[in-house]
């Protein structure tokens, strides 16, 4: 098994954070705003890596939407019926699948599929695996719908 990477760590995190938010029905944004305050003073406190924070800002940017999509891919599920880690770890899948042109589509799934298994049950990582499999199907499209509008903005 090779050494997880950096941004399977801060993919890890985001899913912590994502999932801890909603047992606290709180804001993921604000969560990791108050764990760097934390983290400033308190050593215990694991620093935010800036993909964690991209993920979980980007996610919370767009849940409705994110939600939406994972919603018409789930077969005789629904969203609110699902392990809340599982939530979270489709929710972060989707929104890499939507918003990070530089890492291909087959390492986002692998990845999630991956947490699903350190993190969920044992019926996770496929059910994981077969929705976002319908999901990534989309991704292409909306990719390049994100890189024109990226070209089409001026630069600041």
């Amino acid at each position: 098994m090779k050494k997880p990477g950096t941004r399977h760590k801060a993919r890890k995190r985001a899913v912590d954070l994502l999932f801890e938010a909603e047992v606290k029905n709180c804001s993921p944004v604000d969560l990791i705003t108050q764990r760097r305050e934390l983290a400033i003073t308190d050593d215990s406190v694991g620093k935010i890596n800036d993909y964690t924070a991209q993920i979980i800002e980007g996610i919370a940017g767009d849940t409705a939407q994110i939600d939406a999509v994972i919603s018409s891919h789930l077969n005789e599920w629904t969203l609110p019926r699902l392990p809340a880690v599982d939530r979270a770890i489709l929710r972060l899948a989707t929104w890499e699948l939507f918003n990070t042109t530089d890492v291909p589509t087959m390492v986002v799934v692998d990845e999630a599929v991956e947490l699903a298994k350190e993190l969920s049950t044992d019926d996770s990582p496929a059910f994981v695996n077969g929705v976002l499999g319908r999901v990534v199907l989309l991704a292409p499209q909306v990719r390049a719908s994100l890189e024109s509008q990226q070209s089409q903005t001026p630069e600041a």
